[in-house]
């Protein structure tokens, strides 16, 4: 289970908050519409929050 964690679940999640974070900066450069950028920027910070709980739960497991 950990290694499936550290070797699949972890890179996924890292992809997914930097393209998030990709798409509202290019968002934002390209004058875009600025709620977007606002709701790409909240889906960030909600996708790096599950990104930490699966890595502290991967270390946890790792620990046991």
């Amino acid at each position: 289970m950990v290694s499936i964690l550290s070797s699949i679940v972890l890179p996924i999640g890292i992809a997914a908050v930097a393209i998030v974070l990709l798409l509202g900066l290019v968002n934002m450069m390209r004058g875009g519409s600025p709620s977007r950028s606002q709701n790409l920027m909240r889906l960030r910070v909600l996708l790096q929050f599950i990104v930490v709980v699966i890595v502290m739960f991967t270390v946890w497991v790792m620990g046991k």
